[in-house]
């Protein structure tokens, strides 16, 4: 794993690579497989949330954003155990976001409502209008680094949710990730809208992130298509809110 450490790559793509070549080649994926593509899965995932909920502020959090990929399953699980409402969004960002709140979860279910399979029995879904402040975020990863610089699967979900809250006029929160301990390499580049980590948990280790990169403040919308707004329609639906704000503003 110290190899990892020392690893500089010339592009996130590489880092990525990498880091889902050592999860299977080491034999710490696990399901789904592989690993590559995703965000992958790993031994050792409950460990690392239970170190995530050990910090501030994400223990104490009564909202928090969470990604719906399986290593942060036990993640969503805990925090609801914690009596936290969970903010989930659909995958690809085809609908909002799923609230899931534990007061109106069975106590025994809830490893199922944080399951993405079996989530919709239990949450609803949100409106932009209707999303709250965030008290933290937590989001998944392929790579890291340990200041605070991270790589997704190369579709830039994560980033635009984040700048989704922005842009509805929410401050920016501190973002935790829980990943393998083979996932945290020296270095990659980074571009202005990739979002910052504030701390890192793996299996072994809490990393707090002392000086992350600075937050977006907003989308780049230049860097969104017509066939991006169509296959993402809650940016179609950000536009109208953005616009009946202008318009009561008047």
């Amino acid at each position: 794993m110290s190899e990892a450490r020392e690893l500089r790559f010339a592009s996130k793509s590489d880092a990525r690579q990498w880091s889902w070549d050592a999860l299977q080649d080491q034999g710490a994926a696990r399901f789904p497989f592989p690993p590559h593509g995703r965000i992958p899965n790993f031994a050792g995932a409950e460990a690392a949330a239970r170190r995530l909920f050990e910090e501030p502020p994400w223990r104490d959090a009564r909202t928090l954003k969470i990604n719906p990929d399986s290593p942060q399953r036990p993640v969503r699980e805990l925090a609801l155990a914690r009596g936290a409402v969970v903010f989930v969004p659909t995958p690809r960002l085809k609908g909002g976001f799923h609230r899931l709140d534990p007061a109106r979860i069975p106590r025994g279910e809830l490893a199922r409502a944080a399951a993405l399979a079996t989530m919709t029995e239990y949450s609803e879904i949100v409106p932009l209008e209707d999303m709250p402040a965030l008290d933290a975020i937590v989001t998944g990863c392929a790579a890291v680094t340990v200041d605070g610089r991270r790589a997704g699967k190369g579709e830039g979900y994560s980033d635009l949710e984040f700048a989704i809250l922005r842009e509805l006029g929410f401050d920016a929160v501190p973002v935790a990730t829980t990943v393998h301990d083979l996932q945290v390499v020296a270095g990659f580049p980074i571009e202005a809208n990739d979002i910052p980590l504030s701390l890192i948990c793996t299996p072994t280790r809490t990393l707090r992130v002392a000086e992350p990169p600075p937050a977006p403040a907003g989308i780049d919308w230049s860097r969104l298509s017509e066939d991006d707004l169509d296959a993402m329609p809650i940016l179609r639906d950000l536009q109208a809110v953005q616009a009946r704000r202008r318009e009561a503003g008047r």
